[in-house]
C-alpha cells in the first residue's frame, strides 16, 4: 500500500500532467494543513484521516481542474471535522478557497426537526454556493465518489443510506452537469448496497460471457475502423458493456432476464469534425441495419448539460443490436466530466458567463424559495432529476422541459405574463388541450389574451414543472387572498371533521403556534390562504395538529407529575437554603452572591447575561437570586430604590461554566436565502443554537430572534460583528427588558 506521502506525489504528477503552471507551493501547504488538523484521526477501515482528501484531491485533478479547486478539495472536512475555521482558512489561502470549503460544508451545527429539513437545508446551502462557484459541487461529487469507494467500511444500515441519497440527489446531479463517467460508478456503487443479490446476478453474468462479448466487439470493431480508414477519416473507436445500472434499469422496467436483454453493447466513435460525425453516421447505417425511430441527434440540439453526440441503435450480422455514439474528441470530453471540462485552470483566463452558466440553479432555488422539507425533496427531483422532452419555439429556440410536460409548463417557461394570459395552444400547427403531453421536436405556440381570467386551478394538476405551479400558486396568493382563506377554511375544517379533531383544540394558542413555526406562516389566515392557493394541503396541516395534539396531551401529564415531584424538592431547597445561609464564598453557576451561601441562583430570562457583563442580583421569594444586566430595564435604579433590601451585588467566579445562553434580535431587510447566511454566520462562529425565530413584516423587513450559547462577552461581540457584516442586515441588539 502506498505511504502518504507516496499518494501525494501522484497528486502532484497527475496535476503535472495537465498544469505544469500550478501553485505547487500552495497545493503543498494544503495537504499539510489538512494533514496537521485531521492529525490522528482514523477512517472506518483504519487508515489515517488524510487519504480521503488526498483521494479526492486525486478525483479533482482527473477532472484536470485549477489550483483552487485541489485546495479546496485537501481542506473541504477541515471546517466540518477539525477545529479549524473560515477565517483561518481564508487567511491562508484566500477568501476563495474558503468559500468553496465551506460551501461545501454540512449545516451540522443547526439543530433541525426531521431529517428532511435536515436534507433539504443542506441541499439548498450547496445549490446555493454552486450558484455562485459551481466547484462546489464538483468537489462534493468528488467527496462522496471517494466515500462510495470505501462503504465497504460502513454498518449495512449507512451503506443503504448513503447509497439511497446517492442515487437519488448526487448521480442525477452528476448527470445534470454532464458528468457521465462519474454518474455511472456512482450507480453501479449504489447499486451494490441497495440491491446486492441483483448486482451480483449481472456482474456474475457478465463475467462468465465475458470472453463472448469481447470477441464480438472486437469484431465490430474492426469492421468500422476498417471502413473508416477506407474512407481517410481519422478515428478512435472501442466498445464497451453496458454499465450494471442500465442493465438493471432495463430488466426491472421491462421485466426481463439478463439472458432477454439484447442490447448491452455500446460503440464510441471519436473523430475530429462534426461534418466527420454526420460522415460515419452514413457509413454505420450502410455497415449495418439501422433501428427505425432509435436514432437521436444530440449535435444539433445539444442536452442542457452540454452533452452533444450522434447516438443510433443498428443491427449486425449477428441479429444483435447495439448502440453507436458518435461525437469529436472535445465532446468526447464534455461527455465523460461535463462541465468540468469547460473549467480553465490557466492563470488568467476568461472563464464562462456564469449568469448563463448557473441560471437554471438560481431558477431552481426561486422556484422552491416557499416550499417546506417534503415539497421542496420531491420538487427538486422533478426539476432537476427526471427525464427531459426538447421542444421549440415558433422561432426555432430551444426549450426544455421534464418528461410529460404540458403547454402550461412552457408557456410558464416562458414568462409568466404568457402563461397567466394563456387562452389556447397549437402543437406543430394544430389546437391542443392544456393537458397535452408535449413530445420531443414539438413546435410549441402559446395563444394570449389581454382579456384571459388568468390561471384556473386545476392547472396546478396538469403542470409538471415546479416552475409553472410555483408562478400559479404566486398569482393565486396574489390575486384571490379572501377567496382562498374561504376555501382553505373550509377544506382543512372538512379534514379535521375527518380525523375526529375538534376546532378548539386545533386552533387553541399552543397547538397552533407548533403549527405555524415550520411552515413559515405568521396566521392562521395565512394558513387558511395557502391551503386555498395550492401552496399547502388540508391534509398536511390537519397531520400536523394531529401530532401537536397527542404531543400537547403527553405533555400535560408528565408535567403534571414533574410539577408534584419539583414542589418537594424546591419546598426541600428552600428549607436548607434558609437554614444554611452565611457568607458566601464560593460561586454557584459561575455567580458569587455577597453575603449568601448554597443560594439558588439563576439568570433573567429578559436580558440573558453572559460573562464579561456587568450584573446585579435580585432576591426572589422562594426562587433564589435572580442575576440582571446592570443595563437591563428591570434593574434600573428607579427599581433598585423602591425595594433597596432586595437588590445584592454579584460577581462573576472562576469556575465558569463552558456555554451560556444569551438573546439577540436581528432585523434585516428581507431577501432569498437570509436564513442560509445566518445560518453560515452562526455556524462558522462556533457558537450552538438553542433556538431561532423568524417573522417578515407587510413593508419587506424580517425580524430574526436568536437564542445562542456562548463562552462569554468577546464571544457574543464577535458573533454580532459577523451577523452585521451580512448583506442587508440592518440591526443586532441584544433582548432586554
Amino acid at each position: 500500500m502506498a505511504t502518504i506521502e507516496e499518494r501525494y506525489q501522484h497528486l502532484e504528477k497527475t496535476i503535472r500532467g495537465y498544469n505544469i503552471s500550478a501553485d505547487f507551493k500552495q497545493i503543498r501547504a494544503a495537504f499539510e494543513y489538512a494533514r496537521e488538523h485531521h492529525g490522528s484521526q482514523l477512517r472506518r477501515d483504519g487508515t489515517p484521516y488524510i487519504t480521503h482528501p488526498l483521494n479526492v484531491a486525486q478525483i479533482i485533478a482527473e477532472m484536470r481542474l485549477d489550483s483552487e479547486s485541489i485546495i479546496a478539495s485537501l481542506l473541504h472536512d477541515c471546517i466540518e471535522d477539525t477545529d479549524s475555521t473560515y477565517d483561518d482558512i481564508a487567511k491562508k489561502f484566500g477568501v476563495t478557497v474558503a468559500d468553496i470549503v465551506d460551501g461545501v460544508t454540512k449545516l451540522t451545527r443547526v439543530h433541525y426537526t426531521t431529517m428532511e429539513e435536515e436534507q433539504m437545508e443542506n441541499l439548498r446551502k450547496m445549490l446555493f454556493a454552486m450558484s455562485k462557484d459551481i466547484r462546489v459541487i464538483l468537489i462534493k461529487i468528488a467527496d462522496r465518489l471517494h466515500n462510495m469507494r470505501t462503504m465497504e467500511y460502513q454498518t449495512p444500515e449507512k451503506q443503504r443510506k448513503k447509497a439511497f441519497e446517492t442515487m437519488e440527489i448526487y448521480a442525477p446531479i452528476a448527470h445534470r452537469l454532464g458528468m457521465q463517467k462519474i454518474k455511472w460508478e456512482l450507480e453501479d456503487l449504489s447499486l451494490k448496497y441497495l440491491d446486492p443479490v441483483g448486482y451480483e446476478e449481472i456482474t456474475s453474468a457478465l463475467a462468465k460471457r465475458s470472453s463472448e462479448h469481447q470477441a464480438f466487439m472486437d469484431r465490430v470493431q474492426e469492421e468500422i475502423v476498417a471502413k473508416l480508414d477506407e474512407l481517410k477519416i481519422e478515428n478512435t473507436v472501442y466498445g464497451r458493456i453496458k454499465h450494471p445500472y442500465s442493465i438493471y434499469r432495463k430488466m426491472y422496467a421491462q421485466d426481463k432476464t439478463i439472458d432477454e436483454v439484447y442490447d448491452l453493447f455500446a460503440f464510441r466513435v471519436l473523430v475530429n469534425t462534426v461534418a466527420d460525425c454526420y460522415n460515419v453516421l452514413g457509413v454505420i447505417h450502410d455497415l449495418y441495419k439501422p433501428v427505425i425511430g432509435r436514432f437521436k441527434d444530440y449535435i444539433a440540439t445539444p442536452k442542457p448539460n452540454m452533452y452533444q453526440s450522434l447516438h443510433t441503435t443498428v443491427i449486425g450480422d449477428e441479429g444483435i443490436p447495439f448502440e453507436v455514439q458518435i461525437r469529436t474528441y472535445d465532446m468526447h470530453a464534455i461527455a465523460e466530466y461535463g462541465v468540468a471540462a469547460h473549467w480553465k485552470y490557466k492563470q488568467g483566463a476568461q472563464r464562462e458567463d456564469k449568469e448563463h452558466t448557473y441560471e437554471w440553479i438560481r431558477r431552481l432555488l426561486e422556484n422552491q424559495e416557499d416550499a417546506d422539507a417534503e415539497d421542496f425533496i420531491h420538487n427538486l427531483k422533478v426539476d432537476m432529476f427526471s427525464d427531459e422532452v426538447f421542444v421549440f419555439t415558433p422561432r426555432g429556440d430551444v426549450t426544455n422541459l421534464p418528461a410529460g410536460a404540458t403547454p402550461i409548463d412552457f408557456a410558464y417557461s416562458v414568462h409568466s405574463a404568457v402563461g397567466n394570459s394563456m387562452v389556447g395552444a397549437k402543437v406543430n400547427g394544430r389546437m391542443v388541450g392544456f393537458d397535452y403531453q408535449l413530445r420531443n421536436g414539438d413546435i410549441v405556440e402559446i395563444l394570449t389574451s389581454k382579456n384571459a381570467k388568468g390561471p384556473s386551478r386545476d392547472w396546478m394538476t396538469i403542470a409538471k414543472s415546479s416552475e409553472a405551479r410555483s408562478k400559479i400558486r404566486q398569482w393565486f396568493k396574489k390575486e384571490r387572498r379572501d377567496e382562498n382563506i374561504a376555501n382553505g377554511r373550509s377544506a382543512f375544517e372538512a379534514e379535521l371533521r375527518h380525523a375526529g379533531i375538534p376546532m378548539s383544540k386545533a386552533v387553541a394558542p399552543e397547538v397552533l403556534e407548533k403549527v405555524l413555526k415550520p411552515t413559515n406562516f405568521n396566521t392562521l389566515d395565512d394558513l387558511y390562504a395557502a391551503i386555498g392557493y395550492g401552496g399547502y394541503t388540508a391534509q398536511k396541516a390537519v397531520h400536523r395538529v394531529r401530532e401537536e395534539v397527542a404531543a400537547q396531551s403527553r405533555a400535560e401529564r408528565a408535567a403534571a407529575e414533574a410539577a408534584r415531584q419539583a414542589a418537594e424538592k424546591e419546598q426541600q431547597k428552600a428549607e436548607e437554603q434558609k437554614a444554611e445561609r452565611k457568607s458566601r464564598t464560593k460561586s454557584e453557576k459561575g455567580i458569587i452572591v455577597e453575603g449568601l451561601d448554597n443560594c439558588l441562583v439563576k439568570f433573567a430570562k429578559c436580558c440573558t447575561p453572559v460573562p464579561g457583563d456587568d450584573i446585579v442580583g435580585f432576591i426572589t421569594r422562594g426562587y433564589g437570586v435572580s442575576v440582571h444586566r446592570t443595563d437591563c430595564p428591570n434593574a434600573s435604579p428607579e427599581r433598585q430604590k423602591e425595594e433597596p433590601g432586595r437588590w445584592i451585588r454579584v460577581s462573576w467566579g472562576s469556575d465558569i461554566r463552558e456555554s451560556y445562553v444569551t438573546s439577540l434580535e436581528v432585523v434585516c431587510k428581507d431577501r432569498s436565502n437570509l436564513l442560509v447566511d445566518i445560518s453560515t454566520a452562526l455556524s462558522t462562529s462556533k457558537v450552538g443554537v438553542a433556538g431561532l425565530n423568524v417573522h417578515t413584516t407587510s413593508d419587506g423587513f424580517a425580524i430574526f430572534d436568536l437564542s445562542i450559547n456562548v463562552t462569554d462577552r468577546a464571544q457574543l461581540d464577535a458573533v454580532v460583528t459577523k451577523l452585521h457584516n451580512i448583506s442587508s442586515v440592518i440591526k443586532v441588539t441584544r433582548s432586554v427588558g
